[in-house]
């Protein structure tokens, strides 16, 4: 028997990522010769802007960037990022109070961190991504689900979250465009779960990370421009992984009240300490450049998106809400559940999930990943071809 002592309790109950897992085993299975289609991947399939690219190059050549510089962030990047943020979403910072951080992952767990204590309850709408529960664990805290379902458009409102509150409650995570869903909250949806956590005296976390990928006439909204009195609780989350195709740079951002975003600034001086230079200055690049490049990727998106809702409602026992933001759908496999799917009985989409894998060689994610059993999350950020080749393997595979 294993030594459980030598892991700590808290690293011990934390659950991998189960998107990342499901991307990690189809990668094997393509590294192993297999022809598999990967629809896990929350990544646009672009390369990052050339003019990104080519700062990142000339800035390994500056000696400046092989030093360590401020902890919170490259003092210009800080800038652009404050000035960005008005451009794009209304919202007035100060330079001081954003946060340059290893992606939107750690922006997350840093906010988490400065604000949470042992025993607090945050409010996780669901279906939610599938690593806001653990770093909320990692404090001590309690994530409290409040679940979404489609029909009313994977949107939480006033009464659920106020059914759910306690006098633990500090938080809430809003998410708008979300993932898994796709789901938009309309502005007025916005506006009144913003007034109601102002009234509550609740912290709101905003992850806008998805604010330039909203399809039809569905458009982002960033909660504390239209809920200012919510801006001295307010943590807005962000990044350029989903908007400039730059995943694998690692570089996000927390913006929050200045003796907040000093604590957290605090609390990175010993963990990462700065964010890696060259990624920084290639940030620099594109959040202050055009927004050329993220209209052509959203172009592409549109596309794929509406062929794939298509593809998806042909399918028997799947049903599909019309994607309306991000670049997944997560549509319902429940009327597969309990029947025979190439010879096998499958009672879960986690089993479902398996058995496409194994037969068809498309990977996709299971609902219970997003605490949403009888769904999947499969990503349109992928190429048209294999696009198609995927959704015929299901076809083919449920006899569509």
């Amino acid at each position: 028997m294993a030594d459980m002592s030598r892991i700590s309790e808290r690293a011990g109950a934390i659950t991998p990522s189960a998107t990342l897992a499901v991307d990690a085993r189809a990668k094997a299975l393509k590294a192993a010769g297999e022809d598999v289609i990967v629809f896990a991947a929350g990544e646009p399939d672009f390369p990052s802007p050339p003019h990104v690219v080519e700062a990142a190059a000339a800035a390994c050549h500056d000696p400046r960037n092989h030093r360590y510089t401020p902890a919170a962030g490259l003092p210009e990047l800080r800038e652009a990022i404050a000035a960005k943020t008005e451009r794009d979403s209304g919202l007035v910072v100060e330079p001081s109070q954003v946060l340059v951080t290893n992606g939107g992952k750690h922006a997350i767990s840093s906010a988490f961190a400065t604000l949470l204590d042992p025993g607090d309850e945050v409010l996780l709408p669901s279906p939610y991504w599938t690593t806001y529960p653990e770093p909320i664990a990692l404090c001590g805290a309690r994530a409290v689900v409040v679940p979404a379902g489609a029909d009313s458009g994977f949107k939480v409102n006033v009464d659920q979250l106020e059914e759910a509150t306690t006098a633990r409650t500090k938080m809430l995570v809003f998410v708008s465009p979300a993932n898994p869903s796709g789901a938009v909250y309309a502005p007025e949806q916005v506006e009144a779960i913003g007034r109601w956590a102002a009234e509550r005296g609740i912290w709101v976390l905003t992850d806008e990370i998805y604010e330039h990928l909203t399809y039809d006439d569905h458009r982002f909204s960033s909660m504390p421009v239209l809920v200012p009195e919510l801006a001295d609780r307010c943590v807005v989350v962000n990044g350029v992984a989903k908007t400039y195709a730059m995943t694998g740079w690692r570089v996000g951002w927390m913006i929050a009240p200045p003796d907040v975003t000093a604590a957290a600034a605090g609390l990175q001086s010993h963990t990462t300490s700065n964010v890696a230079n060259v990624s920084q200055r290639a940030a620099l690049a594109a959040v202050g450049g055009p927004l050329d490049e993220v209209v052509r990727m959203r172009k592409a998106f549109d596309r794929r998106r509406r062929r794939m809702f298509e593809l998806l409602a042909a399918l028997p026992g799947v049903t599909c809400l019309r994607p309306e933001g991000a670049f997944y759908a997560f549509p319902s496999f429940a009327g597969l559940l309990g029947r025979l799917v190439a010879g096998r009985l499958v009672t879960s989409t986690l089993e479902l999930a398996e058995v496409i894998l194994e037969e068809a060689k498309v990977a996709l994610v299971p609902g219970e990943a997003f605490a949403a059993p009888g769904y999947a999350r499969l990503s349109f950020a992928l190429g048209d071809d294999d696009l198609e080749e995927g959704m015929a393997r299901l076809a083919k595979l449920f006899g569509g």
